[in-house]
């Protein structure tokens, strides 16, 4: 019988692969749209997509330590990676109410 395990691993690291793309391909964007336009809401929306960013790429690597890491530093990690999406959303928020 085939261990799924390894395959889904693989799939998964795929899958994060190309949320983190996507994310910096919409930060890209973002960025030219800005300097096209050099308008406030869309430099508010560059800076939320690149704090987005960050906060994809942090949690994918906190995904990799995964059970290597101690409870406390997994603790701490998780919160850090939750300000980039904190301030992100709030400068995309920011971009769309202004």
């Amino acid at each position: 019988m085939v261990d799924v395990v390894p395959i889904a691993r693989i799939v998964l690291t795929l899958m994060r692969f190309a949320v983190f793309g996507l994310s910096l391909g919409i930060t890209l964007i973002s960025f030219q749209a800005y300097q096209q336009k050099q308008n406030e809401r869309l430099q508010y929306a560059f800076v939320g997509f690149a704090f987005i960013s960050m906060g994809v790429a942090i949690s994918s690597v906190i995904t990799q330590l995964g059970s290597d890491a101690t409870e406390l530093v997994l603790l701490f990690f998780q919160v850090v990676e939750t300000i980039p999406f904190i301030v992100g959303f709030s400068m995309l928020y920011l971009s769309l109410y202004r």
